[in-house]
């Protein structure tokens, strides 16, 4: 219900936005709107033929993202974004979302600040750049990526006090957006096909759970450190197979999301050119890969180094190494929970910001690596371009990761920003 509520929002905002408006409206709007966003047009070629027949080796579509800014009278805005996906090689991944829709607010606090924000909104946890163990605010849109960065709007309560003694965060959430995953013919997606009507819930508020979460952070000198406590709905679901009474049959994955409670830590120590960073979560009540609950604890840890000017340039460049631990195992729900990453990245810091970015993520536990590669431009002051590989090595001979071994791609999109 929530997901379908949001859907629709959004489709009629991006509806209304295209609709004329009275002079005199249009006058007040001008004074007091911003509005900004941008349209992509995407294709993706995926050199092998997918494991799973249906799937299609060529990809296209587009996306339009739009913002509207409104200040209002006194301390207050409200804030919209919608977003629309079109996708003509999976049906699932053709969505509508609200990312924001919220009413911001806020004050002085004696010798700090306050701010209420109510409404849909994101937001971000975390320094590491190979996943992101505590951000667990919003869910994710896994159709947009399979890197699983993009998220989902929450419906919110997020109240904020800050002063010299740092920030506290409350929230109140409720509205769960359930996880989109591929279709029968979308690549990056296991078998068999997961159904996202028949998601169930531990609850029995099922997606209106009254979800609480807070987070602490502060900066001491070098160190900036968060911490934070989640208890509620779990983002990431776990699976039962449910058969389809249909000639012929089907067998379909059911999502099934659990109450949980996560601690999280975020730290980054900056000195000079290195950053240490640190992300750690300790989960409970959540199941793992062979659908057993299973309490566990899962940790980042490492570092980025940064050159600048190389090989008397104008250019940055920096590099990322970092370790991902999570002590269940093979029975991780992340078949590369336990892994090393390398990267780098270089900014020719010139008028087109051209940067360029490589990095490997390898499987401690199995013979499986992704590799990824990125390449970044500004056509023009509206237009740029974006080109990206991603490379499933060894995939085949891993279970928990055979279904998308041969979903290795090359992307192009041209982003048109206004």
């Amino acid at each position: 219900m929530a997901n379908r509520l949001i859907h629709a929002s959004a489709l009629l905002w991006a509806l209304l936005s295209l609709a004329p408006r009275p002079a005199h409206a249009e006058s007040w709007l001008s004074d007091r709107m911003d509005v900004f966003g941008k349209v992509s047009v995407e294709s993706r070629i995926f050199p092998e033929s997918g494991i799973h027949p249906g799937q299609r080796s060529h990809a296209s579509g587009l996306s339009l993202e739009t913002t509207a800014y409104i200040e209002g009278d006194g301390s207050g805005s409200f804030t919209i974004t919608p977003f629309l996906r079109f996708d003509a090689g999976d049906p699932e991944r053709t969505h509508a979302d609200l990312r924001e829709a919220y009413f911001l607010t806020y004050g002085d606090a004696g010798d700090g600040e306050w701010e209420l924000r109510l409404g849909i909104d994101r937001v971000f946890w975390g320094v590491a750049e190979a996943r992101s163990l505590v951000d667990i605010i919003n869910q994710t849109d896994l159709v947009e990526h399979p890197n699983a960065k993009s998220k989902l709007g929450q419906p919110m309560a997020h109240f904020t006090l800050s002063g010299g003694w740092g920030a506290l965060e409350l929230f109140g959430l409720t509205g769960h957006r359930k996880r989109t995953f591929p279709g029968e013919h979308g690549r990056f997606r296991g078998r068999p096909v997961v159904d996202n009507s028949r998601a169930t819930y531990e609850s029995a508020d099922e997606e209106w759970h009254v979800d609480l979460a807070g987070r602490y952070s502060n900066s001491f000198g070098p160190l900036d450190i968060g911490l934070s406590v989640f208890e509620g709905t779990s983002r990431e679901p776990a699976f039962a197979p449910v058969f389809v009474d249909q000639a012929p049959p089907l067998v379909v994955l059911a999502p099934h999301y659990e109450q949980i409670r996560q601690y999280g830590l975020d730290a980054q120590i900056t000195t000079g050119p290195v950053l240490l960073k640190l992300e750690a979560i300790r989960r409970t009540g959540g199941q793992n890969r062979m659908m057993q609950e299973e309490d566990y604890t899962a940790s980042i840890l490492g570092g980025e180094y940064i050159i600048n000017g190389p090989w008397d340039t104008n250019s940055d460049l920096s590099l990322f190494a970092e370790w991902l631990r999570d002590n269940r195992g093979r029975n991780a729900t992340d078949a590369l929970a336990n892994s090393v990453f390398l990267g780098a990245r270089l900014g020719l810091n010139d008028e087109h910001g051209t940067d360029f970015f490589l990095g490997v993520l390898d499987s401690r536990e199995a013979d499986s690596r992704v590799f990824n590669a990125e390449f970044n431009r500004r056509l023009s002051d509206s237009l740029s371009l974006h080109v990206e590989s991603i490379a499933h090595i060894g995939f085949e001979t891993d279970e928990t990761v055979r279904d998308t071994s041969r979903d290795s791609f090359i992307g192009i999109s041209l982003e048109y920003n206004f």
